[in-house]
């Protein structure tokens, strides 16, 4: 059992992030738990690296000194697994908002599927997704896209060292990605589907790695509360 002394001093604790959760509400609950557990007026605590609300696994949760650490965790390389859906778009490019166009398929083979992964790998140049928390000008990109407002977005470069395509169940398409800070999968995602001379978004997304760190040694919200602070399990969000 980790003592208050231990969390106020600094942890590093690997929270396996549930489906729907902002990565907010998954801090808000591990420190609504420590405070309550041990009466504390306040605890820093902080996430090293932003997991949409779609998206599940890995997220790294810093308290005490130790959020002084969370610039040099964000800067890891990161790994990801998911499913990309190939014959439609859609304006966040992930399952948050609705399919706005269809696209073909019937061209795409499996020999092609697996070819146009080598044109994402190494350092490219990508644009995030206007549907992104990214400011320009003061103002985060989402609320331009909530106001239907176009908005121009530069792009960045990222770096992906590998992009395995693990099961092809058309229109489904499993993969696993490894690559580094400020990479958006649903731009990936979007992009794979212009490659293939489709569309295509992301329907499913799994953090799995953040440097050595794995989320087979996370611990859910709830189970953290149980088995870590030894309370019982917060509501449901």
């Amino acid at each position: 059992m980790i003592t208050k002394e231990e969390f106020l001093e600094g942890q590093i604790l690997l929270i396996d992030k549930p489906l729907t959760w902002s990565s907010f509400q998954a801090v808000n609950a591990l420190k609504w738990g420590i405070r309550r557990k041990f009466d504390l007026k306040k605890i820093k605590i902080g996430h090293a690296g932003t997991l949409d609300p779609l998206a599940t696994g890995l997220l790294i949760i810093c308290t005490g000194k130790f959020t002084k650490r969370i610039p040099t965790l964000q800067g890891q390389e990161k790994e990801y697994t998911g499913t990309i859906t190939l014959g439609g778009t859609t304006p966040s490019y992930d399952m948050e908002t609705n399919v706005d166009k269809t696209y073909p398929i019937e061209h795409i083979t499996e020999e092609q599927i697996h070819a146009a992964t080598s044109n994402f790998i190494g350092k490219i140049q990508q644009v995030p997704p206007v549907f992104s928390a990214l400011k320009k000008d003061g103002k985060r990109l989402y609320e331009y896209a909530r106001e239907g407002q176009a908005v121009e977005i530069k792009s960045r470069e990222i770096e992906i060292t590998t992009f395995e395509i693990t099961k092809i169940d058309l229109p489904n398409v499993d993969f696993r990605v490894v690559c580094s800070k400020g990479t958006y999968i649903r731009s990936l995602a979007n992009d794979f589907g212009v490659a293939l001379e489709s569309g295509a978004y992301l329907s499913s997304l799994r953090r799995t790695k953040i440097g050595d760190f794995n989320v087979d040694k996370a611990v859910s919200p709830a189970d953290f509360h149980t088995d870590v602070l030894g309370m019982e399990k917060p509501k449901e969000k």
